[in-house]
């Protein structure tokens, strides 16, 4: 985007990995957003392809460059796709504790409560997160419903909104509005949509002139997710990017390979009114790499050698401490 924001999309669903991990400079400030990445553990039948372990070594090395960089580090929500846990997982996280805390040490760290607003799994996590993680930063704070202003910028946490649908049993989840004067980015992570009427009108209600936007999970439809709630998502995304010069259009909607055509009456919409939407990948001049979603057409017309299917036979604790056998040498 033009103006005194800089936005630089790290790791993504078109980069070939889950995440949603974002760089945002400002005159003042240099953000990295949910600073995490990782790889969908089995879809169609099959577990991660060695390219998916590539873009996932390669995200990681843009994640832990940004970082250096980086002053303030945020975190929405306690998925791995979201932040670097502490533990050595190379087989779905790319991450260590020496990963992780080469991420947050000497930072602000703004953190999701989880304590508050937040099921099991994550409470768990989060308290995990601040007794391992934590204690590397500079400073450590619970960012919900709280606003930060660093010289002329100032960063807007919302309350705890749905992962998705209303009471969704993901939990809850921070967007992030990141304002120099009269320029606003938004970063809604996981909102799917959104899925819930009270978080499109939170969105709204900050008319940026960018949102990074998580979108429905297609793929789900009819199995983990209701009809009726990806219909309100797919109409809530069709009235933001109506609304919204530019959308980064991102996360669970890539996982469908057919996302696309699913979404024609949304790009038509932002077509109709002049507005931008694009993919993280496409927004950083780069070609959409949807691995996840075409795994099983890649293990078919790319078989992996037998070093790397070796290694997949590990048993699943070995594995995640053993880095899978591609090239990785200038990897973290």
């Amino acid at each position: 985007m033009s103006g005194n924001i800089k936005v630089v999309p790290l790791a993504a669903e078109s980069f070939g990995v889950r995440s949603m991990c974002t760089y945002v400079e400002t005159p003042d400030l240099k953000i990295l957003l949910d600073a995490g990445v990782s790889l969908g553990p089995n879809r169609f039948g099959f577990p991660p392809h060695l390219r998916e372990y590539e873009a996932l070594a390669e995200c990681r090395k843009k994640i832990s460059e940004a970082a250096e960089k980086a002053e303030v580090v945020t975190l929405s929500h306690y998925h791995f796709d979201h932040y670097t846990p502490s533990f050595t997982d190379w087989c779905y996280n790319w991450s260590s504790a020496d990963v992780a805390k080469q991420i947050y040490e000497g930072k602000t760290v703004l953190i999701k409560n989880h304590r508050a607003m937040i099921n099991f799994s994550q409470r768990r996590r989060g308290w995990l997160f601040q007794k391992t993680v934590g204690k590397h930063a500079e400073r450590l704070e619970i960012a919900d419903s709280r606003t930060f202003e660093f010289g002329n910028t100032r960063l807007k946490f919302s309350d705890p909104v749905f992962h998705g649908s209303e009471n969704s049993a993901l939990g809850w989840v921070l967007m992030t509005t990141i304002e120099y004067i009269d320029e606003r980015v938004l970063f809604a992570p996981d909102v799917q949509g959104p899925m819930c009427n009270s978080t499109l009108e939170m969105i709204s209600a900050e008319a940026p002139q960018l949102v990074i936007m998580g979108g429905p999970p297609l793929y789900l439809t009819g199995f983990r997710v209701m009809d009726k709630d990806m219909q309100l998502g797919m109409q809530n995304l069709e009235k933001i990017v109506g609304k919204i010069p530019t959308t980064i259009l991102e996360h669970h909607l890539l996982r469908d390979k057919q996302w696309r055509e699913l979404c024609q009456p949304i790009l038509d919409t932002a077509l109709k009114t002049g507005h931008t939407v694009v993919t993280a990948a496409e927004f950083a001049g780069e070609e959409n790499k949807l691995l996840e979603a075409k795994r099983k057409q890649l293990f078919e017309t790319e078989p992996p050698n037998s070093d790397f299917n070796k290694w997949t036979k590990l048993p699943p604790s070995e594995k995640k401490m053993v880095r899978p056998p591609i090239s990785y040498s200038s990897f973290p």
